[in-house]
C-alpha cells in the first residue's frame, strides 16, 4: 500500500473546501470583492518588512529596494488599479444582435470561474503570487496557491499571513515539495495559471488535460534585445545592463542576448563595462547586487560560462575585482561576444548575468534571427527610425515589446501580460487579468414578437419572402 502524504491529504482538503464555497457563492457582490482585494493590501502593506526579509533569506542576499520596486510596489499599484476599475469591469456588456433576430438584445455577463489554481515561481514570488491573486479576486474567485520549494523562507511568511488575512475557503497557500506540486497540477481547477520554465509547463499542461483544465502558461526563452543601426550606443547599454542585471538576470523577461550592428560592437562593449560600473560601482561585492539563488542555479551559470570559455568564446567581464563567489552564490556579469549556436548558452534561457553579444550584417538578417528561433516572452528594439519600428513589430512575434528600454512594459496595467507560442499562452494583468478568470457569459433575451416565427415550419410564403429580402440586403 502506497504511503499516505500529508501534504497532500491536505491539499485536496482545502480544495474540496474551496470548491464547494465557489459553488455556494457563484457570484460574489462588488463589496465582497472589494474586501478581498482590500485584505490582500493589507497583507502586503502591513507586512512589507517581514515580506522583503523573507526573500532575502531564500535568496541569500537580495537588495530590499529591488524587492520593494519589483515586487512590494507592482502589487500596490496592481491593488490600487484594481480597487479602482472593478466595477466597471463587473458591468454587462451590451452586443449587437443580428438583423434577423430584432428586436432581440444580447449582452455578455463577465461571470467568475470560481476556483482558480496559481503556480508561483521562486524569482519574483510575491510579483508572481500576488498578481495572479489581484486578478482571481477582483473577478471573483477563490484560489489557491503554489509556492516554489525554492523559496521556503517566502512560503512559510506567506502562507502564515494569509491563513491570518483569509478564510480556509477563499485562499489556501501551500509551499511543499515536487510531489505536492504534482498533486496540485492535477486538481480539478476551473483554471490554472503556471508561471515557470517551459519544461515544467509542458508538465503542467499535461496534468491539466486530464481533468480539461484551461491553462495559462507564463514561461520565459530568449528574449533579445537589438540596437538598430545609428543607435546610441551608450544610451542602449545602460538600459541593457539595467535590465540585465536587476535580481541578478533572474527574470523570465530579462535581455537574454544582444543583436547589433558589427561595427558597434566593440563600442556596446565598452558602454557596457561604463555602464555595470555606474550602477554597481563596488562590483561582485556590493550590497545593491543580488546572489544567485542557490547552489543548484549558481552551478548552472557556472557551467554556462565554462562552457563559453572552454569553446574559445571572447569574454569581457563587467566587473573589476572578485568574479565569483561560491559561498555566497555571486557571480559578476560577462558579455560572450558571438558565441556558437551549439552552446547551452544560446540554446537555453540563461536566466543570469551572462549577455551574448551578436553581431548582424543587415537589420532584415536580425529579423530573421528572431523568427528563426522560438518566439520570445518579450524583444527589445532600440531604434529613432519610426517607420522601420513600425516594421518590425508587424515582422515579428513576441509576447510583449518594450522600445528603447527593456523591462517596462511588463509594468503597465493597462497593458496585458503574456508569452506566444512557446513562451506562453494567455495573458493577465489589470482588466486582462479580470478577464482571463471570468467566463464572458453570452445571454440572448427574446421578447414575444420576433421574427423568430418567420423560419419556423412549416415553411412556405412568408419564409421565401423572408429569405429573398435578406438575400437583397446582403
Amino acid at each position: 500500500m502506497d504511503e499516505v502524504d500529508p501534504n497532500t491529504t491536505e491539499l485536496h482538503a482545502a480544495f474540496a473546501r474551496v470548491h464547494a464555497a465557489s459553488r455556494a457563492e457563484p457570484y460574489p457582490d462588488w463589496p465582497r470583492r472589494r474586501d478581498r482585494l482590500r485584505r490582500l493590501d493589507a497583507l502586503v502593506r502591513g507586512h512589507e518588512a517581514e515580506l522583503a526579509d523573507a526573500i532575502g533569506a531564500d535568496f541569500g542576499h537580495r537588495p530590499a529596494a529591488e524587492t520593494q520596486a519589483l515586487e512590494l510596489l507592482p502589487v500596490r499599484e496592481a491593488l490600487r488599479h484594481a480597487l479602482r476599475r472593478t466595477p466597471r469591469w463587473m458591468r454587462a456588456r451590451r452586443a449587437p444582435v443580428s438583423a434577423l433576430f430584432w428586436p432581440a438584445r444580447a449582452r455578455l455577463l463577465p461571470q467568475p470561474l470560481g476556483v482558480v489554481g496559481i503556480v508561483a515561481p521562486w524569482n519574483y514570488p510575491l510579483h508572481l503570487s500576488a498578481l495572479p491573486l489581484v486578478s482571481a479576486f477582483a473577478a471573483g474567485n477563490r484560489a489557491l496557491l503554489k509556492l516554489s520549494e525554492y523559496s521556503p523562507h517566502f512560503g512559510a511568511c506567506f502562507a502564515a499571513l494569509a491563513r491570518a488575512e483569509f478564510d480556509a475557503d477563499e485562499l489556501a497557500v501551500f509551499h511543499g515539495d515536487a510531489r505536492q506540486a504534482a498533486a496540485f497540477g492535477a486538481l480539478a481547477f476551473d483554471h490554472l495559471l503556471f508561471t515557470g520554465s517551459g519544461a515544467v509547463g509542458r508538465r503542467v499542461m499535461a496534468a491539466a488535460a486530464t481533468q480539461l483544465v484551461p491553462v495559462t502558461l507564463e514561461l520565459g526563452g530568449k528574449s533579445p534585445a537589438v540596437l538598430a543601426p545609428g543607435y546610441d550606443v551608450d544610451h542602449a547599454a545602460l538600459r541593457i545592463v539595467h535590465g540585465k542585471l536587476l535580481n541578478a538576470g533572474q527574470t523570465c523577461v530579462a535581455p537574454d542576448h544582444v543583436l547589433l550592428p558589427r561595427a558597434a560592437r566593440d563600442a556596446f562593449v565598452a558602454a557596457c563595462r561604463r555602464a555595470a560600473r555606474q550602477l554597481h560601482p563596488a562590483g561582485l561585492a556590493g550590497a545593491d547586487y543580488c546572489s544567485i539563488v542557490d547552489a543548484r542555479q549558481y552551478a548552472r551559470q557556472c557551467a554556462l560560462l565554462d562552457e563559453a570559455r572552454a569553446a574559445g568564446v571572447e569574454l569581457h567581464a563587467l566587473f573589476d575585482g572578485e568574479q565569483r563567489d561560491d559561498a555566497r552564490h555571486r557571480l559578476a556579469p560577462v558579455l560572450c561576444l558571438d558565441p556558437p549556436p551549439a552552446l547551452a548558452l544560446m540554446r537555453e534561457e540563461i536566466f543570469g548575468p551572462l549577455l551574448p553579444v551578436i553581431g548582424y550584417d543587415a537589420v532584415d538578417d536580425a529579423l530573421a534571427r528572431i523568427n528563426a528561433g522560438d518566439r520570445p516572452l518579450a524583444l527589445y528594439w532600440f531604434d529613432d527610425d519610426r517607420a522601420r519600428v513600425e516594421r518590425v513589430l508587424r515582422a515579428t512575434h513576441a509576447g510583449g515589446v518594450t522600445l528603447n528600454d527593456t523591462l517596462l512594459h511588463v509594468a503597465q496595467d493597462t497593458l496585458p501580460f503574456g508569452g506566444v507560442g512557446a513562451s506562453g499562452t494567455g495573458a493577465y494583468h489589470g482588466r486582462w487579468g479580470f478577464e482571463r478568470f471570468s467566463h464572458l457569459k453570452p445571454v440572448l433575451a427574446q421578447p414575444r414578437l420576433g421574427l423568430g416565427a418567420l423560419v419556423r415550419p412549416p415553411y412556405g410564403g412568408r419564409f421565401d419572402a423572408l429569405t429573398a429580402l435578406l438575400r437583397r440586403l446582403r
